[in-house]
């Protein structure tokens, strides 16, 4: 299994064939992806998105939150940033999803490397 994050999925989406979309395409073909919920969120919210895709994107295997999922995510978000690092919110939730389901996470996003040392977050880095 593998979660995708939007940096991936928007390039995905627009048909990039670099390493990271390519890795995405195969887990889809796989069954093997999954959503993280902040993800679903922030790709349903370009009004943009055609109606077929967001279907097929709603579709896919959700990770659920557990118990204590918030305060994880904020003292996750707390930890990186207590190390001068860049912590937006949106990203702790994702990793923290991606942590508590125990999935690496597909990302152009370089900025999820603080939540991969302070927290052992599985990155499968793609192309910027």
């Amino acid at each position: 299994m593998i979660a995708a994050d939007t940096s991936t999925w928007v390039a995905y989406l627009e048909g990039a064939t670099e390493n990271d979309a390519e890795l995405l395409r195969q887990a889809l073909s796989d069954k093997q992806a999954v959503m993280a919920p902040v993800v679903l969120s922030e790709l349903l919210s370009d009004p943009k998105l055609p109606s077929q895709v967001a279907a097929s994107l709603a579709d896919l295997p959700l990770i659920q939150t557990t118990v204590g999922y918030w305060q994880r995510a904020g003292l996750l978000r707390a930890k990186v940033l207590s190390r001068g690092r860049r912590a937006r919110l949106g990203d702790a939730l994702v990793a923290q999803s991606c942590i508590d389901e125990g999935v690496p996470l597909l990302t152009r996003d370089r900025d999820f490397r603080a939540f991969a040392q302070a927290a052992g977050l599985h990155l499968v880095l793609g192309s910027l």
